[in-house]
């Protein structure tokens, strides 16, 4: 199809796109039948429904947006000044993998590039409400991963998508954010820095039309994007119902390689990842456990856990070892210790400072991987 005619149909799909109640299957219907966004737009919407492929509320809502294809045009127009692609199925850049799944979007708002298909891709998923322990093995296999050359995949949500994300920043990768929302809608707001990094670094993407806010029904949607982007599906920490387990439903459904991080048998938060192992899934004990999917080679090998204490006073290793990947109260630590409350505030900001514990929120005290 030449460029022009490309363009043009391009201009149909985006108008409908804007159409509540038709999603990426009915398109694909129509697009089965019709081989042509322009056609579909001249059809009527009762057709659509005699044939079975819109509900009435849908054929009802595509023959009201008629009026506005002038006004959907000129959106279109707009959206590179704005900095943002709409990249087709028509496109040669649309992303093979997607086109390997049922459900594949017809098209994608961008900002910032799509991953690339010549390159690993890796989707690191997991709890909102992480521990400090989920959260720093995110961010250390994200930057791992990144610094390996694999493009890490996620939601940007708050906890382990965040983290995931941030930690292939710090290892100077590419990460990739697909929203439960409009690409020009930055959620969770508390994220807006890494949103901007990720699409300086690598690409937001979404299904959804612009300004469109994140609503709970987007999530199970963006879901089978993520999955369908990666060549492999890293949880870190789920709970037995969770949206990162139906991410890996999907990717299972999808032909993918499915990892989990194991943990506490009596954490809530470790109930999906070991239900995953126990169904088949592969074990993560270090980031290496996944460049080896991949044939990637470690020169160093990292494992997660360790800590080189001998540069540590006796006292500060002390002070240490009573400390794990749980937060622990300044009081629980100062009971523990011994010690006067002034020498372990003292000790704890040494560690601190030496890179040897963080305090994920105040007063409270962890191991740092």
């Amino acid at each position: 199809m030449e460029q022009n005619k490309i363009e043009r149909e391009k201009e149909y799909l985006y108008w409908l796109c804007q159409i509540p109640g038709i999603g990426a299957v009915s398109m694909a219907k129509m697009w089965g039948m019709f081989h042509s966004f322009e056609r579909i737009y001249n059809i009527e919407g009762t057709q659509l429904i005699s044939m079975g492929i819109l509900s009435q509320k849908a054929g009802k809502a595509f023959d009201g947006w008629k009026r506005k294809i002038e006004e959907e045009g000129t959106n279109y127009k707009r959206l590179k000044e704005k900095g943002i692609r709409f990249v087709s199925v028509l496109d040669e850049e649309y992303p093979k993998r997607l086109k390997d799944i049922y459900d594949f979007p017809m098209a994608l708002y961008v900002k910032g590039r799509l991953p690339d298909d010549r390159i690993p891709s890796a989707a690191i998923i997991g709890a909102r409400n992480c521990t400090s322990y989920g959260r720093q093995t995110a961010q250390i296999l994200g930057r791992c991963l990144g610094e390996a050359g694999v493009q890490v995949i996620s939601g940007m949500a708050l906890g382990i998508d965040g983290a995931g994300h941030q930690g292939a920043l710090d290892g100077k990768g590419s990460t990739f954010a697909v929203l439960g929302s409009g690409v020009d809608v930055c959620y969770p707001q508390r994220h807006w820095q890494l949103y901007c990094q990720i699409w300086e670094k690598g690409g937001i993407l979404s299904e959804f039309p612009m300004g469109e806010p994140a609503l709970p029904q987007h999530f199970p949607m963006r879901n089978r994007i993520i999955s369908g982007l990666a060549d492999v599906i890293v949880v870190v920490e789920a709970r037995e119902r969770s949206g990162s387990l139906i991410t890996a439903d999907l990717g299972l459904e999808q032909g993918k390689e499915i990892y989990a991080v194991p943990g506490m048998i009596t954490s809530q938060l470790s109930l999906g990842c070991n239900q995953l192992i126990r169904q088949g899934a592969a074990i993560v004990t270090a980031p290496e456990d996944i460049l080896e999917f991949f044939r990637i080679n470690e020169k160093q090998k990292i494992k997660l856990g360790e800590k080189n204490e001998n540069g540590l006073a006796k006292k500060e290793k002390m002070l240490y070892s009573c400390l794990d990947f749980q937060p622990k109260f300044f009081d629980q630590i100062v009971l523990e210790s011994g010690l006067p409350v002034e020498e372990v505030m003292s000790l704890l900001m040494e560690l601190e400072w030496k890179g040897f514990i963080l305090q994920p929120a105040s007063h409270y005290y962890v191991r740092r991987l």
